[in-house]
């Protein structure tokens, strides 16, 4: 399977972003995904981010100008912070990238 990439947006690109881009990491490693690049930003940086990386989806716990992106996907993260519904996410995560492989 392919490497992905994933850019991972919080309202400052420090503190949540990180634990939702780690959390991410190991479900998705869990799902049979093992080579995920996860990439930290600000929401808002995304745009110009998401232009230059191209990542294969976009994680956030914050809001994010979504009409911007040019169709990347993206998923609502708050799971990966509160642990609520986390598994859940991993699921749809895992099956998204799954048909990009």
């Amino acid at each position: 399977m392919r490497k992905f990439t994933i850019l991972s947006a919080c309202g400052t690109g420090v503190a949540t972003s990180t634990v939702a881009a780690n959390k991410c990491k190991t479900l998705l490693k869990e799902r049979g995904i093992p080579q995920v690049d996860v990439i930290e930003c600000k929401a808002t940086e995304i745009v110009a981010k998401a232009d230059i990386i191209h990542p294969d989806c976009i994680i956030h716990t914050a809001e994010i100008p979504v009409q911007k992106l040019k169709g990347t996907k993206t998923f609502r993260a708050l799971q990966f912070i509160t642990g609520i519904g986390a598994e859940q996410l991993a699921d749809e995560i895992a099956d998204y990238l799954k048909t990009l492989a």
